[in-house]
Formats: structure tokens, C-alpha cells, sequence
């Protein structure tokens, strides 16, 4: 049986939403972000488009390339409500669904066939969606996910389209290779050093070379130019990690201020990991400079989730990593190597009192707010997100005012 996945994505999302809450903006060139000086692009409509923006470029670049267009702070917030509204309509229709971003969905019809055309049910979800929510919508619809997520991106804005059975590879052959998903900047340049610049190329190449130029990587880029791709529509994302990073709007040298940050981080992160029982092997600390020489030391740790344990490596691991007496412009922590489980208390070196007191001040927190507990050393950190439950099954939400 040949499977039918449909790829859904919501149109310049970001920017769909500020326009249905502020209809000035239909028609006119915005930019949604960050607005200070070092804030980024995180969406943009089709009319800022035309002047060469695009998402994740400096907000200065994109002010300074389209000067009319109308610059609105993003707001995480509301656009995951939104999103929210959109994956309860498609949980209620959907038999199998994927949530892969805020604003993107995999669907697997597969047998609805047999019973109900998986292209007109997927266009009436697509009305049911357009109707109840105003916000414009594409898929695309074949037999697998590459396909799919192509398909839509050739089709946008607001429009829909079918690949058939059979013709996944002449789809995909005239199309330029860093149309295809798993391709990023590094690997496209790879690919142009060797003359590659369309699928087609890589469809006539031998899976061989592929394998031999770029490893495990060539031979699954080369399954997926000729519309092969058997990964499956999974409903639920099991997180690897979890972290938090935090870029200043200024730079600075104040080392207390940015171990007082650091230290922040760490416990926030260490709440969410109990909340979500949780542990921890793995502390990564990153430090980037004004010049944007970018260092990054890990190490690796007995499981746990207590805060005197992970801050202690990550300050250990800022000691080691902060060696230049030259400004700093991003810290962050990341927690990797995550299990399940809830922590096991180590009989002769564990203090009893301190755990208890961990788990009071998460009750606390969870009962009056992530910050109605804080250390006295972190109550003047500003700038560190909240996370309801990053451990949800949902993926992270990115921030829609994020800087560089």
C-alpha cells in the first residue's frame, strides 16, 4: 500500500497573526522580531520579500533594504495560541499527525483512500482551518515527507497541491538541490564546489560517490532526490535536550553579572527537569565574544536534576571557557543526554534538607510562578524565557524577538 503524508504550513505565520490582530498591516511590507539594534528577522511578508529580506537576517539589514516596511515586536505567546487553535482542529480531524514546528504539520492518510480521497479531505481540513482561524494556509500531498514539505514550499502562499504516485522524481529533478529539506548552507556549498546546483545532478549521480564524498549524509540525500524518504509521521517528540541562551543588547565584561546569568539559567533549567522527571549527564556552557569567536566546553556528569550539582559545572565550565579579557555577547547552558526518571539520592553524600528544600521551591513555583522563588544573586537577571512544559511532546518554540 503506498502511504499518502500531507505537509501543512501556515503561511508567513508570524506575520498572518500580527494581521489578524491589527488590519493596517494587510498589504503593506512587515517585518516581525527582535526591534533593538541586534534584533533578527523572524518573519516577514511576501511584499518585504520582494525587496530580498528573508527570515533570520540583522533587523538593521532588512530596514536598511526595505525602509517602508512596518517593524512589529514578535510575541511567542500569541502565535502559540494560534498554533494551539490550529492543533486541536487537526487533532480532532487527523488519524496520525506530526507537529514539527510552531507553525508546520505532517499528516498520514494513508488507507483514507480507500475509503474518502486523501486530497479532498485534505483540502477540506485545509477550509476547516481557513474558516474557523482566518490565517492562510498550504500543503502538499504525496507519499512521503520530503516530497510533501517540497511540494508546499513550490506551491505557497495559500494554495495547495498533489504529487502522484510515480512522478516524485521528475518533480523533483529541475528543482534546485537546497530545495531539499536536510540541506543547509554548509552542505549546499559543498554541493555547488562540486558542480551540483539541481536535484536532477544528484538523481544521475551513483549512490557511491555520494557515499564516499559525504558519508551516511550523501546516501540519505541521494534517497531523498529520488523522492525516497520512508521516516515516519511520529506524534510525539522525545527531547535530547534543553537549554537557554540569552544574547545581551549590549556587550559586556561584568563576570559577576554573567555568572549571576549563568547561574539563573542553570537553576531555571534544573525545575523544568524535575518537572518533567527528568536527568541530566551532559552540561554544555557557550560563550560568544564581540568578535563572534564562539567557544563551547561540555562535560559529563552522574545523572541528576539538582541545582547545587548543575551549577557547580556550569560555573566551573565558565571559569574554563572565559579566558580573553575581551566583551562577551551571548552566554547559554544546555542539559543533554536526558532520561527519565526521578533522582536517586546518594546515602552518604546528599544532604536530605537540601533536596527537601528543592522540592518546597518547586511546589512553590509551580503553584505561584517559575520566578516566585528566586536565589538573591539572580533576582536582577532579566532576559531568560519561560517554558510552560518543555516536555510536552510539543517542539520548542522559538522566540519571535530573538537577537543575534
Amino acid at each position: 500500500m503506498n502511504r499518502n503524508i500531507v505537509h501543512i504550513d501556515l503561511d508567513t505565520f508570524f506575520v498572518s497573526c500580527e494581521r489578524l490582530m491589527n488590519r493596517e498591516l494587510i498589504g503593506k511590507p512587515v517585518l516581525v522580531g527582535g526591534t533593538s539594534g541586534r534584533g533578527v528577522v523572524a518573519a516577514c511578508s511576501y511584499e518585504a520579500r520582494q525587496y530580498g529580506v528573508h527570515s533570520a537576517m540583522p533587523m538593521q539589514m532588512a530596514r536598511r533594504l526595505c525602509p517602508e516596511a512596518i517593524v512589529v515586536k514578535g510575541n511567542s505567546s500569541i502565535y502559540s495560541k494560534f498554533s494551539d487553535e490550529i492543533t486541536d482542529i487537526i487533532k480532532e480531524e487527523a488519524p496520525l499527525y506530526e507537529k514539527s514546528s510552531i507553525d508546520e504539520f505532517y499528516i498520514d492518510v494513508s488507507g483514507m483512500d480507500k475509503f474518502y480521497g486523501c486530497y479532498k479531505w485534505a483540502q477540506e481540513l485545509r477550509q476547516r482551518i481557513i474558516d474557523q482561524t482566518h490565517l492562510p494556509i498550504s500543503f502538499g500531498l504525496s507519499t512521503n515527507k520530503t516530497v510533501s514539505k517540497v511540494a508546499t514550499g513550490e506551491i505557497k502562499p495559500n494554495n495547495f497541491q498533489q504529487i502522484e504516485y510515480g512522478h516524485e522524481k521528475e518533480f523533483l529533478a529541475p528543482l534546485p538541490v537546497k530545495k531539499i529539506p536536510m540541506v543547509g548552507d554548509q552542505t549546499y556549498k559543498m554541493l555547488l564546489s562540486m558542480g551540483i546546483r539541481y536535484v536532477k545532478t544528484i538523481q544521475e549521480m551513483p549512490i557511491e560517490l555520494m557515499d564516499k564524498v559525504m558519508g551516511k549524509n550523501g546516501i540519505v540525500l541521494w534517497k531523498k532526490a529520488q523522492g525516497i524518504d520512508n521516516s515516519l509521521v511520529e506524534p510525539y517528540h522525545e527531547r535530547k535536550s534543553i537549554s537557554s541562551s540569552l544574547t545581551f543588547e549590549k556587550d559586556t565584561i561584568d563576570v559577576q553579572a554573567l555568572k549571576n546569568l549563568l547561574l539563573a539559567m542553570a537553576e531555571k533549567l534544573a525545575f523544568y527537569l524535575r518537572n518533567g522527571n527528568k536527568l541530566t549527564s551532559c552540561v554544555t556552557v557557550t560563550v560568544r565574544y564581540s568578535d563572534f569567536d564562539t567557544r563551547t566546553r561540555q562535560k559529563r556528569i552522574p545523572y541528576t536534576s539538582l541545582d547545587h550539582t548543575l551549577i557547580q559545572t556550569t560555573m566551573e565550565l565558565f571559569d574554563q571557557l572565559y579566558t580573553r579579557r575581551v566583551l562577551v555577547r551571548l552566554v547559554g547552558v544546555r542539559f543533554s543526554h536526558l532520561v527519565g526518571g526521578s533522582y536517586q539520592m546518594k546515602l552518604f553524600e546528599d544532604d536530605t534538607k537540601l533536596i527537601n528544600l528543592y522540592q518546597r521551591m518547586d511546589k512553590i513555583r509551580n503553584r505561584f510562578g517559575q520566578n516566585a522563588v528566586q536565589r538573591a544573586s539572580t533576582m536582577g537577571t532579566r532576559g531568560i524565557g519561560q517554558m510552560s512544559n518543555p516536555f510536552n511532546g510539543q517542539p520548542p518554540v522559538i522566540p519571535a524577538h530573538r537577537r543575534m
